[in-house]
């Protein structure tokens, strides 16, 4: 899973590496600027799909293969209405949210037309990551990642192809993108359908089930509207830093490419840990749950420490694969210095919140998204970055204060053990399944 969301951000990576190096920091701003706001207009779904994922883990480990089937006809009915519904939203709005947040009017025809044309083909992105969902929640986290490594490598052929060689512009990195996605998605189904037991996709054999669909609607609602507030709370810092020109633009947007990557660790062990908590509590044994846990906090800590080092003290080399701008490269290092020290945090805060998903509490773990970004880190973005001699370095620092706090409330309800009741399947006290 770590292995497939660091070749998914290869996609965004590739991208702002390619228009920043033969384009332009200008179309560097657009494309990078683009990608929080698509963020935000798939978040609802990207949640709404843990749901189903917590769904088909805990029937899977309770060994029950029909409401795993039904789970999966209707995840994708699910995925094909949204999509549809998605792209027409994001292609209307895309130019009022951009003007909204106080984009450089250079900048936004560019991002408009980038972001336009990736949210025309969103269906293979929803299709793709659906898939991939339902099979980490069938505990195959390897055949994904195949896909993709396929897709990212299509990808970077494109791009190459288009810009470098070709001298295209923005809108032929968007459309490499959506190309490479429709790619991984089909040959996931083709694959699939002819070599999986559990998954066989075919639209005559789709059938909705109402039940399925408001139990992952329970899980998935909290988390997609936690995705979307944060997704949210990710523009509104865009807001802030577009006060200060062009270059906190560029600079911030291509150290946030970093940071994702940097995250990337913490956030597939939460996505991990999950699936393993779902299962374990659907073949009632929810010892392992804690065993879990000590394990992946182990794990993440470790490797967050690693990775601390590495951005704190590389990271103007970093910023140069992106841009030989040296303003744009010391305001992006200033970022990595402050974000980068403090990863640790993240990651707990993520561990915790992937074992109550894993249970299927997600509406607790919203509230504590909600509260440590729009009470604690935008006010503090706000607040810092208005003083003279702190300026967007406050945006940098609203960042693991608000870390702090999530991670903080996250342990503290994780200690209530209430999140042990919210399993989708019960047993009695005596190990019989109730349900």
């Amino acid at each position: 899973m770590l292995l497939g969301n660091i070749f998914q951000q290869f996609y965004s990576l590739i991208d702002s590496i390619i228009v920043g190096k033969y384009i332009g920091k200008e179309a560097l701003a657009a494309v990078v600027t683009s990608m929080p706001i698509s963020f935000l207009l798939i978040s609802l779904f990207i949640g709404i799909t843990m749901g189903f994922t917590v769904i088909v883990s805990q029937y899977f480990g309770a060994k029950d293969m029909v409401r795993v089937k039904k789970a999966i006809n209707t995840l994708y009915i699910f995925i094909f209405i949204s999509s549809i519904v998605m792209s027409v939203i994001g292609i209307l709005l895309s130019g009022w949210i951009f003007r909204l947040i106080g984009m450089d009017p250079s900048i936004i025809p560019q991002a408009k037309l980038f972001l336009n044309i990736f949210m025309g083909g969103i269906i293979f992105l929803f299709g793709y990551n659906g898939t991939s969902a339902i099979l980490r929640g069938l505990g195959d986290s390897k055949t994904p990642l195949y896909f993709l490594i396929g897709s990212v490598a299509l990808n970077i052929f494109l791009d190459i192809l288009f810009v470098p060689v070709l001298g295209f512009g923005v809108w032929s990195v968007a459309v490499a993108t959506v190309i490479s996605e429709g790619a991984a998605f089909i040959t996931q189904i083709i694959y699939l359908n002819r070599y999986h037991k559990v998954i066989n996709f075919s639209f005559a054999d789709l059938k909705f089930d109402p039940e399925i669909f408001k139990k992952g609607m329970k899980i998935g609602l909290p988390t997609g509207l936690q995705q979307t507030f944060v997704a949210a709370g990710m523009v509104a810092l865009y807001g802030i830093v577009n006060k200060f020109g062009v270059d906190a633009n560029a600079a911030y947007s291509v150290a946030g490419r970093i940071d994702n990557f940097a995250a990337m660790p913490a956030m597939s062990f939460s996505m991990a840990l999950s699936t393993f908590v779902g299962q374990n509590l659907g073949a009632n044994k929810p010892e392992r749950v804690i065993a879990g846990l000590r394990s992946t906090l182990a794990i993440t800590a470790m490797i967050s420490l690693a990775v601390s080092f590495i951005t704190v003290l590389f990271g103007k080399y970093l910023m140069r694969m992106f841009t030989n701008d040296p303003m744009v490269i010391e305001l992006g290092r200033g970022y990595l210095a402050v974000i980068g020290s403090f990863y640790i945090l993240f990651s707990t805060m993520f561990v915790l919140n992937g074992i109550m998903r894993g249970a299927g509490d997600t509406l607790i773990p919203m509230f504590i998204s909600l509260i440590s970004l729009w009470l604690i880190r935008i006010p503090i973005a706000t607040l810092l970055s208005s003083h003279p001699d702190i300026g967007i370095y406050g945006v940098y620092w609203s960042m693991p204060i608000g870390w702090f706090f999530g991670a903080s409330l996250s342990f503290i309800y994780f200690l209530t053990g209430r999140w042990k009741k919210k399993a989708v399947v019960k047993y009695s006290a005596d190990g019989k399944r109730v349900e």
